[in-house]
């Protein structure tokens, strides 16, 4: 499968966050809106890559680049499919906007509320509107994957590492309503095996519900970094867990994960807590 690899950008003002018009080229080409995106370079650094795509297609300089997420999605390229793996970061900037008219970029402006503009967003943008700061836009180019856009949460937990193990997940539509949550008791093992485990449910749980573009979030860092291609897999007993992911993941149009807080996974947390409590009781 082919990988694209990209650098993006957030930069966000009282007005709220920047987006720019993509130049057309031929004039049969859809207009769309996107974040700042750029390639990397040969012998550039991520954040070097982002800082010159910003100052090269919009004349700002950038004041700040902070790392904030890397998330990857699988979308429809021609007959076949491409896995894109992006580095976002959030951008301080200085100077004034001046987006070349013949070049990348002809326009710009700044959105509170994607939902209500009617712009049309690429899907990389969309993508990482969604995931990272949780603002959805409305109208996609390619709006296949609209329909059962879904957040599933899930976590693992383990008492005693190893020790009695359960998982949770929590999973939301695209409008917000749960669609379900559940919990599970597995047994006994450690908090990582745990954290793939609940993994997996997850997934299996979008397959059977049939839900073609789904966003995974857990608290483990490990697994989302594995899974996105960051971190290779050493560890064999979770090799073959990770490989059984893999496969399944070619159910799915579009697939991404990331990294959140525990606090921000509290459901997931719970469930998984209240599986384990419920085989406590009755021993």
């Amino acid at each position: 499968m082919k990988q694209r690899i990209r650098v993006i950008g957030i930069v966000k003002n009282e007005d709220g966050v920047l987006i720019f018009k993509r130049n057309r080229g031929r004039s049969e080409a859809p207009v769309f809106w996107e974040l700042p995106t750029g390639k990397i370079n040969f012998g550039e650094q991520p954040e070097e890559a982002m800082a010159r795509a910003l100052t090269e297609y919009t004349g700002l300089v950038a004041s700040a680049v902070r790392l904030k997420d890397v998330i990857t999605f699988l979308a429809v390229e021609g007959a076949s499919r491409m896995s894109n793996l992006y580095i976002v970061y959030e951008i301080g900037i200085t100077g004034e906007i001046k987006p070349e008219p013949f070049g990348r970029y002809t326009a710009y402006k700044f959105v509170k509320d994607f939902t209500q503009s009617g712009i049309h967003l690429n899907e990389a943008s969309t993508s990482v509107l969604e995931i990272v700061e949780g603002k959805i836009s409305s109208s996609r180019i390619s709006p296949r994957d609209t329909a059962n856009s879904v957040k599933i949460y899930v976590d693992g937990a383990s008492r005693g590492n190893p020790g009695p193990a359960g998982i949770g997940y929590y999973i939301l539509g695209s409008d917000g309503r749960v669609i379900e949550q559940g919990g599970e008791f597995i047994g006994f093992t450690s908090s990582r095996m745990a954290e793939y485990y609940a993994m997996r449910k997850g997934i299996e749980r979008a397959i059977e519900l049939n839900l073609k573009s789904v966003h995974f979030f857990s608290d483990s860092l490990m697994v989302v970094n594995q899974l996105n291609g960051i971190f290779a897999v050493k560890n064999q007993d979770i090799l073959s867990i990770y490989q059984d992911i893999e496969k399944k993941l070619n159910s799915f149009e579009a697939v991404s994960f990331t990294h959140i807080s525990r606090s921000s996974n509290a459901i997931a947390d719970n469930e998984a807590n209240l599986a384990i409590d419920r085989i406590a009781k009755r021993k």
